[in-house]
């Protein structure tokens, strides 16, 4: 098993920058695939971004395509989410969430594909 810990979050107005934090423990070793979702009150978990530990690649939504860049460091399992110029509609709760996997996958973007999921943590960027 995997525990995710995220941090990070909290209120900015439109333009402004965060800087997300994912911190994994546990069976690290056994981590392909790490993924950022966000939702809304009253809506579906929405595709941020998502890695690949393995081949040091990344993916990114349409919508945030430009504004957020990943990073990470392999000493302590740590993946981190900038977003800069952001937007009233960004504001959600933020998870980040792990699979298990030997080989590639073209469903990173799939919410029900990851095995493990942290609890969130909030952001709200106000107009």
């Amino acid at each position: 098993q995997a525990q995710l810990v995220e941090s990070g979050g909290g209120s900015v107005q439109a333009g402004g920058s965060l800087r997300l934090s994912c911190a994994a423990s546990g069976r690290t070793f056994s981590i392909r695939y790490m993924g950022w979702f966000r939702q809304a009150p009253g809506k579906d978990r929405e595709f941020v971004a998502a890695f690949d530990w393995l081949e040091s690649d990344t993916f990114y939504a349409d919508s945030v395509k430009g504004r957020f860049t990943m990073s990470r460091t392999n000493v302590n399992n740590t993946l981190y989410l900038q977003m800069n110029s952001l937007k009233p509609e960004d504001t959600a709760r933020y998870y980040c969430a792990t699979k298990f996997a030997w080989g590639s996958s073209n469903r990173y973007s799939s919410a029900d594909w990851y095995d493990y999921w942290g609890l969130g943590t909030k952001v709200t960027v106000s107009s």
